[in-house]
This record gives structure tokens, C-alpha cells and sequence, in this order.
């Protein structure tokens, strides 16, 4: 079965000099300067770097779906946050890999609510769907774990 989206719109960018270079959208929104965290042995320097655009990214992309689950449902959102953090470290098999975790702070619904939204968000998200099986995900609300089926 064949479930590849019909694309409605698509990003590009260019980067050049990997992860100590500089990237930049096709239509100019975006141009930043890569520096590698210091963490991961670069010189910390003041540009971004490749999982704290994905975060945003992602942080972005799931708040949209928890906040069109939470309209169905009558529930004000408009105050929420999503923190999404994507880590990056080394694999036993060797090379490197990707965690994410998101934690929903919407303290003016219920604990129950929030974690309803949160696993119906993370089966709809696009960025959840693409991660999904690949890459190691948690979600929180407030910080608390949540359980959650395995999607």
C-alpha cells in the first residue's frame, strides 16, 4: 500500500561547510551559521546547529496537532507550551543517533486531558510519523512521564 503524501508544499535549503558552515532557505526566511556545541567537541560558537532546528521544528509541528485536538474538544490551549528537546549521542553499533522527548505545560487542563492530547498529537504529528520507529521518544506533561501505547 502506497501512503506517500501529496505534497502541498516544500521546503529547501542549502548548507554548506556541514556542521561548522552556514545554512539557508531558497526563499531567504531562514539563513543561519552551524557551529557544533561544545558538548560534542566544537568551539561552542554562536550559531545554531542541526538538532536545535529540528526541535523548533518539531516543537512547532506537534503543538499544531495538540492544539487542533484540543479545539475539537472545546479545551483552551492558547496559553501551552511544547519543549521539545532532540538529543544527539553515540550509538554501541557506532556512528551517531537521535532521542526526542516533548513536555506539554498546559496547567489549565487536567492531567488526564493533557496526556489524551499528547498521545492523540504524537500518532497525527508529521514529525512524530517520520521519527517513529527510528529514533527513541518520550512525552511528558509538566515533566511527569506519560504512558502511552506503542505507536
Amino acid at each position: 500500500m502506497n501512503n506517500r503524501p501529496e505534497i502541498l508544499y516544500t521546503a529547501e535549503a542549502t548548507a554548506t561547510g556541514g556542521r561548522e558552515g552556514h545554512a539557508r532557505t531558497s526563499d531567504g526566511r531562514l539563513e543561519v551559521d552551524l557551529d557544533v556545541p561544545s558538548e560534542m567537541g566544537g568551539t561552542g560558537g554562536p550559531g545554531t546547529n542541526p538538532e536545535q532546528l529540528f526541535a523548533t521544528g518539531y516543537a512547532a509541528c506537534f503543538q499544531s496537532a495538540l492544539l487542533r485536538f484540543a479545539a475539537e474538544r472545546k479545551l483552551d490551549l492558547s496559553s501551552s507550551r511544547i519543549t521539545a528537546r532532540v538529543g544527539i549521542g553515540t550509538l554501541k553499533s557506532g556512528g551517531f543517533g537521535l532521542a526526542a522527548a516533548r513536555d506539554l505545560d498546559a496547567p489549565q487542563i487536567s492531567h488526564d486531558e493533557a496526556r489524551d492530547l499528547m498521545t492523540r498529537a504524537h500518532e497525527a504529528c508529521p514529525y512524530s510519523r517520520a521519527t517513529r520507529g527510528n529514533i527513541d521518544v518520550m512525552l511528558t506533561v509538566g515533566g511527569a512521564t506519560i504512558d502511552r501505547q506503542a505507536a
